[in-house]
C-alpha cells in the first residue's frame, strides 16, 4: 500500500480534533492516520499529542554526475566512428584497442594527452551517448533471385557432418542485385563470399547474374583468398546451381552444398553481409554498365581489405531463454584478420605475408580512397 506523509496544516487540524475526541473516536482516527502515513503507532500517538515536532519530508539528495568526457572527446569519437564505417560502439571499442596507437603515431588522431587517455578507456556505453545524435542513413529492403532447378538433386543440402565451421576455408556465397528497384533488363550484381569461421569477406561485381560471370567471379575470389578454399555453400539460385560450378568443385575437391529452399537462415553468415557490407556501401541504386562494374570492383578491392583488416565482427556463440525473451550471446569483437591468425589456418609463410600486409595498411588512407571512388560512381537512371 502506498503511504503519504501529512502536511503541517493537516497535522495541526488533526491534533485539535484528536484532543477533543473520545476514546473510541481517537482509536478510529489513530488507525486511519497510521494506515495512511505508514508511521509506527507509538510515533503517531506522540505526533498527535504534540510530544513530537512535525518535520517536512526530506527529498533525496541528487548530486549531478561529474562530466568526464569533453567536447574534444566527442569530436574524436565521431571522427573515429567515421573512419571505421560507423560500426557499433562495441565493435568500435575493439577496433580502437588495436588501431588507436597507430592512428596517433601516424598523425591522423590529433588530440591532447588527456583526450588520448580518455579514448583509451572510454566504454561502448559512453561512446553510444556521445554518438546518439549522429545522423543515420535509412536503407530500404529489396532483392530477389530466381531459384535454380538444374541438378539440384545432385548438390546436397548442407549438413554439419560435411563442414568444419571452425576451420577457415568453408565459405557461404550469395548474390546482391543492383537493379534500383526495377528488375527488368540487365543490371549489375555483387557476389559476396564469407568465411564461416573467421568472417573474412570478399566482394566481386559482375555484369549480370548469368552463370558465366558468377563462375568467373568465384574463381577470381578464390585466387584472392588468404586461405585454401575448402567448401562453398549457396542458396538455390540458378546462378549457383548449375553443372559448370558442380563439375569445377568436384575437379578441385571443393565441397559444394546448398541451403534448404526458402530458408535464408541456412546462409546466415553471408546474408547478414548483404546489408552490413554491400547495401551499406552502395545502397539500392541501379548500376548496369560495364564502366560502373569496373569502378565497383576497384572499390571492392580496397573495401575488402578495409573490412577484413580493420572492422571487428562479433560471432554468435549461443542463445539462452529468459522468460519469453531469447538472449543472444556473442563472443568478443575481433577483426577477420585477427580471427584468421588465431585460427591457425595459415602456413607460417602465409601468416608472415598477411602480417606484413597489415603493417603497411593505413585505415584513414583506405577510408579516404574508398570515399573518393564512391563519389565517382554515378548510378544509372531508374528505368
Amino acid at each position: 500500500m502506498e503511504h503519504h506523509r501529512p502536511s503541517r496544516t493537516y497535522l495541526e487540524q488533526l491534533r485539535k480534533r484528536y484532543a477533543k475526541a473520545g476514546r473510541t473516536a481517537r482509536r478510529r482516527m489513530l488507525d486511519e492516520f497510521v494506515q495512511t502515513t505508514g508511521y509506527q503507532r507509538k510515533y503517531a500517538i506522540a505526533l498527535l499529542r504534540g510530544k513530537r515536532q512535525w518535520r517536512a519530508p526530506q527529498q533525496p539528495i541528487r548530486r549531478p554526475r561529474q562530466r568526464i568526457y569533453t567536447a574534444e572527446d566527442q569530436r574524436a569519437v565521431r571522427q573515429l566512428a567515421a573512419w571505421f564505417d560507423q560500426i557499433g560502439s562495441k565493435r568500435l571499442r575493439a577496433a580502437l584497442d588495436a588501431e588507436l596507437p597507430r592512428l596517433r603515431r601516424r598523425g591522423h588522431l590529433r588530440v591532447s594527452a588527456t583526450g588520448y587517455k580518455h579514448l583509451q578507456r572510454i566504454s561502448p556505453a559512453s561512446m553510444d551517448r556521445l554518438r546518439q545524435h549522429d545522423p543515420q542513413r535509412a536503407i530500404r529492403p529489396h532483392g530477389g533471385t530466381k531459384p535454380g532447378t538444374l541438378l539440384k538433386s545432385q548438390i546436397p543440402v548442407r549438413t554439419f557432418a560435411q563442414w568444419d565451421d571452425k576451420r577457415p576455408g568453408f565459405m557461404e556465397l550469395d548474390l546482391v542485385q543492383h537493379d534500383g528497384g526495377n528488375a527488368s533488363g540487365f543490371f549489375a550484381c555483387t557476389l559476396t563470399m564469407t568465411d564461416v569461421s573467421t568472417g573474412w569477406t570478399e566482394l566481386r561485381a559482375v555484369q549480370t547474374k548469368a552463370q558465366v560471370f558468377v563462375f568467373d567471379a568465384i574463381q577470381f575470389i578464390r585466387r584472392q583468398l588468404p586461405v585454401q578454399l575448402l567448401g562453398i555453400d549457396s542458396d538455390n539460385g540458378g546462378e549457383f546451381i548449375n553443372d559448370q560450378l558442380r563439375r569445377y568443385c568436384e575437379t578441385e575437391h571443393i565441397t559444394f552444398t546448398r541451403g534448404r529452399v526458402g530458408r535464408k537462415n541456412d546462409n546466415a553468415y553471408v546474408e547478414q553481409k548483404n546489408w552490413s557490407v554491400t547495401r551499406k556501401l552502395l545502397g539500392y541504386d541501379r548500376y548496369d554498365t560495364v564502366a560502373q562494374v569496373a569502378r565497383m570492383n576497384r572499390i571492392y578491392a580496397l573495401y575488402g581489405v578495409y573490412i577484413n583488416h580493420f572492422l571487428p565482427v562479433m560471432k554468435l556463440t549461443g542463445k539462452e531463454r529468459v522468460g519469453a525473451r531469447v538472449r543472444r550471446i556473442f563472443d568478443a569483437p575481433r577483426t577477420p584478420y585477427q580471427r584468421l591468425l588465431d585460427a591457425q589456418g595459415l602456413t607460417p609463410t602465409e601468416a608472415r605475408r598477411l602480417r606484413a600486409q597489415h603493417d603497411d595498411l593505413d585505415v584513414v588512407t583506405l577510408h579516404q580512397q574508398i570515399t573518393t571512388l564512391l563519389e565517382q560512381l554515378v548510378p544509372s537512371r531508374r528505368k
